[in-house]
């Protein structure tokens, strides 16, 4: 924490205002002011400098030519790929005034749950769709909302959460700039595409482990809950994969953003991808039910065969129970005075024991 004094904090609102009150004009000021500090003049104090974790939540990328690799600069500049992590109201609210849209224009952003759908409001194209989230930070869900804004001057990504898929993107440097939007978008959602395949053949490889061990008669309630948690996250991806098909679709009929006759070839691969990640899932869900189904049908026959063995004993051990509780009374029995009588009692049960152990053993009980 800063140690303000108070008319140091009146001299650092009062610039603070004055910044506000001509905020198209000094948006890139005023957005340095929040995430890198701005020193004031005459000798104040200068503002609590928030630079920590919040500065890396939006990031600007641009670069120059196709070749070279993202940069990151500080301001804005046409051509330039803004990025935003762990995005809050008001990183939505700064974007909102940055491209002239209303605050409840791109507010579904930052909703988790948000089905991919696209929208045109004014010349800017807003397209949400959906791409796998880590699994060690799902907290049930395993897709996350991924907002690709594009505009005049700028292309804009906005996640809830941190966005491993732009941290890939710009490692693998690829060839293309932010101002060709097309190709931007198309590669963009390419590689949310490959993430979902990526994603269910890891799913596919633990689903066959799981049935070698179900070979090996090996399964174990771990297992099951492991399959059970595969198939809810193949049913999220499906969910998430099926709408944004329509959202392909709509993009290829060019009403929302200019396609060139190359950018149109790459949008078709691109659908023909989406369909087959779909179909891909849509099989894995179906072998993953079917090995479910298979695992609890060998836990009902081994709970069915370790009834049969608790019954088999239980009769078993019955029959000699039975006949010493009747020779443990205290009234005439047979035998009472016979010198061999205990001897051949526990012969007598001996027998019927055998015999009844012979029968189970039959009938497969034991």
């Amino acid at each position: 924490k800063c140690p303000l004094h108070f008319p140091y904090f009146l001299a650092s609102v009062s610039i603070f205002l004055e910044k506000a009150t001509n905020l198209d004009k000094n948006l890139p000021n005023l957005s340095k002011m929040f995430y890198h500090g701005h020193d004031l003049k005459n000798g104040v104090w200068p503002l609590c400098q928030v630079k920590s974790e919040k500065s890396k939540m939006i990031r600007i990328y641009y670069k120059k030519s196709a070749n070279e690799a993202f940069q990151i600069i500080d301001e804005p500049k046409e051509g330039c790929w803004i990025h935003v992590d762990n995005a809050t109201t008001d990183d939505i609210n700064q974007i909102s005034q940055l491209i002239e849209l209303n605050y409840t224009d791109i507010y579904d952003c930052l909703d988790k749950y948000e089905i991919p759908r696209i929208e045109r409001i004014k010349e800017d194209v807003i397209i949400f769709t959906r791409h796998p989230a880590p699994l060690e930070e799902n907290n049930g869900l395993y897709t996350t909302t991924f907002t690709i804004i594009l505009t005049k001057n700028y292309v804009i990504t906005v996640s809830p959460i941190r966005s491993l898929l732009v941290e890939n993107f710009t490692a693998q440097g690829p060839r293309l700039l932010p101002s060709q939007k097309s190709k931007f978008l198309i590669y963009m959602l390419l590689k949310i595409t490959q993430e979902y395949t990526l994603q269910t053949k890891k799913i596919r490889l633990s689903v066959l482990q799981q049935g070698k061990k179900m070979n090996q008669n090996q399964i174990a309630t771990n297992d099951i809950n492991y399959l059970i948690l595969n198939e809810e996250v193949l049913n999220q991806y499906l969910s998430a994969l099926k709408p944004m098909r329509k959202v392909l679709e709509a993009i290829t009929s060019g009403r929302y953003t200019f396609l060139y006759e190359k950018d149109q070839d790459l949008l078709e691969d691109l659908l023909h991808a989406s369909i087959q990640s779909e179909d891909l899932c849509t099989i894995n869900l179906r072998s993953l039910r079917s090995l479910r189904d298979g695992c609890q049908i060998i836990f009902t026959n081994k709970l069915n065969r370790t009834i049969k063995l608790l019954t088999a004993l239980t009769i078993i051990l019955s029959i000699p129970t039975m006949i010493a509780s009747l020779y443990g009374m205290n009234v005439a029995l047979p035998l009472a005075n016979a010198p061999f009588a205990f001897s051949g009692i526990l012969l007598f049960i001996g027998i019927i024991s055998f015999v009844s152990v012979f029968i189970f053993q039959r009938k497969r009980w034991l």
